[in-house]
């Protein structure tokens, strides 16, 4: 995006009323507008060619071209930064949980068109969403397509050494796939990993299915009441904060539908804190790739309690926002490659790892 004009951006759904909608949504802001309208991703082919936009929003069941494949050519010949809209059914979020990985920035929820309620906060996080998507680095698939075709789960067991510490992670666009990344370079006996991923409610049960498959530790969509143990990877549901409790001196998730934190639920705060107030030195805090500040201050407060932290790097990030709002309050001791953080996490886990200052 060109600094100090507006952000470009070609809508692709085939309903008219849909279209209509995110149109006046994003129209009536001040630094974006929509330059072309698509009904299918065959018109939206020259739609783009004449309009160059910045963002691309894009249904996920689309007529005349499977969406998954006119992604697969968008981003093989003309990578943009393209903002999946779905329902929330359960087949709908898998699809679009594949868009992410062939290079989608992000998915949110189609409107609610018929419920007046609500389309004001709706209005705001799309604009949010679509700010973010004209920031980010766009990844190309064939990163993650090869990763795919050649990852295995992460190889036999290491000696641990800080076999009490928790992990507590945070992340928002382009997150899951930095997740993916991440976690299944940890093999199957590391510590607890508790993860807040920002992401549309029906979506993180989806996700956690699709990194178990990947990973050799065990993945599931957090509920309430769980024990932490060994092994085991927590996802924050789309509905719920995310918090750590302790009871007779074991540590238990738990879930809350309170206010937003920071504009979201989950929040990586929330976890954070909870981190900061029970763990102490037990803690690691890894913050990656978003936008926005979530998890900043949360893990600073982290940091004063003892915990030790990590940064994902500028050039791995689709977005440099959260890890850079936390970097610049001194809340990460180590600015890490996505590619090398599983292996750092590791090596301070086992003993191996000089600790920062």
């Amino acid at each position: 995006m060109v600094q100090g004009r507006k952000i470009r951006v070609v809508v692709v759904d085939d309903s008219a009323l849909i279209r209509e909608v995110l149109g006046k949504i994003i129209n009536a802001e001040a630094d974006m507008e929509v330059v072309a309208f698509a009904p299918d991703p065959v018109a939206a082919r020259e739609r783009i060619r004449e309009s160059n936009p910045d963002v691309i929003t894009l249904d996920v069941e689309m007529p005349r071209m499977d969406g998954l494949e006119f992604l697969r050519r968008l981003m093989s010949l003309r990578p943009t930064p393209v903002l999946m809209i779905s329902s929330l059914t359960a087949t709908g979020s898998d699809i679009a949980l594949r868009a992410l990985e062939l290079g989608a920035v992000d998915c949110i929820e189609k409107p609610q068109v018929n419920i007046s309620r609500g389309m004001q906060e709706y209005a705001e996080l799309i604009c949010d969403k679509i700010r973010a998507a004209a920031a980010a680095r766009v990844q190309l698939p064939s990163r993650f397509i090869q990763q795919e075709a050649n990852q295995s789960k992460a190889a036999g067991n290491v000696t641990i050494l800080r076999k009490d510490a928790v992990i507590v992670v945070g992340a928002s666009t382009g997150g899951t796939e930095a997740l993916r990344e991440f976690l299944s370079g940890l093999p199957a006996n590391t510590p607890p990993v508790l993860v807040v991923q920002h992401m549309p409610e029906h979506f993180t049960l989806s996700f956690a299915q699709r990194l178990d498959q990947c990973c050799a530790m065990s993945v599931c969509e957090a509920s309430d009441g769980q024990p932490l143990v060994a092994g085991n990877i927590y996802i924050a549901p789309g509905h719920s904060h995310l918090s750590i409790v302790s009871r007779s001196g074991q540590l238990f998730t738990h879930l809350e539908q309170s206010e937003l934190v920071n504009r979201h639920r989950p929040a990586v705060d929330v976890l954070f804190d909870s981190a900061a107030n029970l763990l102490g030195k037990r803690a690691v805090g890894v913050i990656l790739t978003g936008m926005g500040k979530d998890g900043a201050a949360g893990l600073l407060r982290m940091r004063e309690a003892g915990s030790y932290n990590f940064g994902q790097d500028q050039a791995s990030c689709v977005v440099y926002g959260m890890p850079r709002a936390a970097y610049e309050i001194g809340a990460v001791h180590e600015v890490v490659p996505l590619s090398q953080m599983a292996t750092q996490v590791l090596a301070y886990l086992c003993g191996q790892h000089k600790r920062e200052a």
